[in-house]
């Protein structure tokens, strides 16, 4: 499923907390101190990350047209997002972006920075999650239609046609 390049921008943190978990196996790296080092992450900040690692997979879920099962709402990305106040800050070319205003910034406070340049940007929609049930990954959608479906065609999207088939013929 690593056939695929990286989100473009602030949404490959984004996209690379979303992939901390591995659905199919039940690997988290947020259980290792390299998982923790990679998102600046003290061990108890770490069931935080969880609950707004799983509220992004939500939000990419919707991305690629999925409704959010019963307790997924995207209100809990909505009120996690609300704690992590932005400010608009100019450059000496007159540029606007946004920034965290908490200094240094927490992973709340970058991750939505990311998504608001990304919205900016429009490329935050095509950050998805894959449609398998079993794996649920997170990618960036380069299609030009955007109407990807699976992280990888070849593995995913694969599967996904051969129990579409089997089911027809059995």
């Amino acid at each position: 499923m690593n056939e695929r390049e990286s989100a473009p921008g602030g949404l490959a943190l984004v996209e690379a907390l979303v992939n901390t978990l591995n659905v199919e196996t039940g690997a988290d790296f947020l259980d290792t101190a390299d998982g923790r080092a990679a998102f600046a992450l003290a061990e108890p900040d770490v069931p935080a990350a969880r609950v707004l690692r799983e509220a992004l997979r939500t939000a990419c879920l919707a991305h690629a047209g999925h409704r959010p099962a019963e307790g997924e709402a995207l209100s809990v990305l909505d009120r996690l997002l609300a704690e992590a106040p932005l400010r608009v800050t100019v450059d000496g070319a007159g540029a606007a972006s946004l920034c965290p205003v908490e200094e240094p910034p927490g992973l709340t406070a970058r991750i939505a920075a990311a998504i608001a340049a990304a919205s900016a940007e429009g490329t935050w929609a095509r950050l998805k999650a894959c449609e398998a049930a079993d794996c649920r990954w997170a990618y960036y959608d380069r299609s030009p239609a955007g109407r990807r479906r699976w992280c990888s065609m070849s593995v995913c999207g694969a599967r996904a046609k051969m129990r579409t088939y089997r089911a027809k013929r059995g």
